[in-house]
């Protein structure tokens, strides 16, 4: 079955960095669009970057332009999302995302709280 794994969330100050990591396995990861996807308190989950199944097409929610960066290594089955000059704004749960066989698949989420 589809498995997600995300990693690297943590606590950082405003204008850090953090790199998120997503372990994907059950699937053929080298064929698939990859998402990552968050919730802010007390908001409904929203897209925040996504990438095609080689690579060489990404695209990102406005407010994170220029900051975030969708990443994949198809040889690791691994996607990532580097996250520069963190705002506040960005505090929210963070999930990898996969459509698969007629269905979106989660990963369980990381927590990044951006604070000083």
């Amino acid at each position: 079955q589809v498995q997600l794994v995300e990693s690297g969330g943590g606590l950082v100050q405003p204008g850090g960095s953090l790199t998120l990591s997503c372990a994907a396995s059950g699937f053929t990861f080298s064929f698939n669009i990859m998402n990552w996807y968050r919730r802010r308190p007390g908001m409904e989950r929203e897209l925040v970057a996504t990438i095609n199944h080689n690579g060489d097409v990404t695209n990102y929610i406005d407010p994170v332009k220029g900051r975030f960066t969708i990443s994949r290594e198809n040889a690791k089955n691994t996607v990532y999302l580097q996250m520069n000059s963190l705002k506040p704004e960005d505090t929210a749960v963070y999930y990898c995302s996969v459509y698969y066989f007629g269905r979106r698949h989660w990963g369980q989420g990381t927590q990044v709280t951006v604070s000083s």
